[in-house]
């Protein structure tokens, strides 16, 4: 988890204030910007989703699936945050570019994110990588993706193009983003977050001027020399409600808002990788400006990350909310019933739609759609992704429990993939076991336990 470092009342103000997003527009000085004319910029703005990527860190949930495809929060994709991002800001135009275990995500895709014939130039649509004329390799990075699709992208007259990854948790204003890049007339805007020293090590570190133009980038860096000339100054560290002798970064999040001319330019080349080869070859050519976010954001690339951000969302206040006003979550709209639980003990719990909890107990759970958890068994910092589909007693395959969490089953410290069938008095935990291992139909990664999709675990297992 990780969110802006400030003073010791901000993170607690931040929280409960419900503050709509974007109700003030602000340059790199300060001053308010035009609001209309960030949201008729952004009308202009294409949004391209970077959705491609293998996602080895977060195996076994990525074993048939693409990182961005992975389910969230109960009902969602990941996908699904950085396309609402995009909705919530006025950006109509989406593309997300694909290419490893994309099956689930183009099927999410097509059937979540439909307009109407009224809706002209509105679509999100999946540009998969394919053989052409002009190259037959699968995408080598990020910016040999956007490359490889810049004929698609320039077919239409957008002004701007929006950068993002498909695997973050966050909300951000774009019309904040815009007018920022307006106010500073910059070719690419880069988003930025203040991370503390600790953290500096594993980002990209941008320095930027007064102005926050972005003047130097080091990919990790990790010599202290180098990470002490790349510390926020202290009149920014002023501006952004930051200890005055604190030892902060500016560390990229992975979004970039370009110009048009811009992106043709800096794409002029054989460059792989955006954060890696084009951000620091635009620094010495490009007016690159920095726009400093404050607020929630996580990184989803490993296990323990997945599983802390979805387990902080049953937190009383948590620190990413599916309520805030204005800034809606769209996912694939489904007909379930609303959730029933019969006697129960629920503490600090998220339970999705079309959910049966019989005198269970849940200690810090979050419960995806259509989950069944029989009488008796006890669930501790669990994440339990739901199921595709309800069964009927015939349906069910000969000798295996049904789909869900079986009677006096205790589950401690673990994620349940979808369709699991998890028998009777089960026991899994990671204790007692290394940090790393592969089992016999379950995975240990980070130290959690994870059952894969479509797992059996017969009566009386203990893992």
């Amino acid at each position: 988890m990780r969110e802006v470092p400030t003073s010791c009342n901000h993170r607690k103000h931040h929280r409960k204030s419900g503050r709509d997003i974007g109700v003030s527009l602000r340059d790199p000085s300060g001053v308010i910007s035009d609001p209309l004319k960030a949201e008729a910029s952004l009308a202009r703005t294409l949004g391209i989703i970077m959705g491609g990527g293998a996602g080895k860190r977060l195996y076994p949930l990525t074993k048939d699936r693409s990182k961005p495809a992975v389910p969230l929060g109960g009902k969602y994709r990941l996908v699904d945050i950085p396309i609402s991002n995009c909705l919530n800001a006025g950006i109509r135009g989406i593309y997300v570019l694909t290419q490893f275990n994309s099956a689930s995500l183009h099927q999410h895709i097509s059937r979540t994110y439909k307009f109407d014939i009224f809706s002209a130039g509105s679509f999100v649509e999946i540009l998969a990588a394919q053989q052409t004329p002009t190259g037959a390799g699968w995408y080598q990075g990020t910016a040999d993706a956007v490359r490889q699709n810049l004929r698609y992208f320039l077919e239409r007259p957008w002004d701007y193009f929006l950068i993002l990854s498909g695997d973050q948790l966050y909300q951000m204003d774009f019309r904040e983003l815009m007018a920022a890049h307006l106010a500073s007339e910059a070719e690419l805007t880069i988003a930025t977050i203040p991370v503390a020293r600790r953290e500096a090590e594993g980002f990209g570190i941008m320095q930027t001027d007064a102005q926050r133009r972005i003047t130097r980038f080091v990919e990790k860096p990790t010599d202290d020399a180098v990470l002490g000339g790349l510390r926020i100054p202290e009149p920014l560290l002023g501006e952004l409600g930051l200890p005055q002798n604190g030892e902060f970064y500016q560390a990229s999040m992975g979004i970039y808002l370009f110009n048009r001319s811009a992106l043709e330019r800096c794409l002029d080349n054989n460059f792989e990788d955006f954060g890696k080869n084009v951000i620091p070859a635009a620094i010495e050519s490009t007016q690159v400006g920095a726009h400093v976010f404050q607020g929630y954001w996580e990184d989803i690339g490993t296990i323990r990350s997945f599983f802390e951000a979805n387990l902080a969302l049953a937190d009383i206040e948590p620190p990413f909310s599916f309520y805030r006003p204005k800034a809606t979550v769209y996912s694939r709209p489904r007909f379930l019933p609303a959730s029933k639980i019969n006697g129960a003990t629920v503490k600090r719990a998220v339970v999705s739609d079309g959910c049966i909890i019989t005198n269970a107990s849940l200690d810090r759970c979050l419960v995806g759609i259509r989950s069944i958890i029989e009488s008796g068994a006890v669930m501790q910092n669990v994440v339990m992704m739901g199921a595709d589909y309800y069964e009927s007693e015939t349906a069910c395959p000969p000798g295996a429990p049904p789909v869900g969490i079986g009677r006096n089953t205790t589950i401690k410290d673990a994620i349940v993939d979808k369709n699991a069938r998890i028998g009777e008095r089960v026991v899994i935990s990671p204790e007692g076991k290394p940090q790393e291992m592969d089992g016999d139909n379950f995975f240990v990664r980070d130290g959690v336990v994870i059952i894969p999709k479509n797992a059996v675990i017969p009566d009386g297992t203990w893992i």
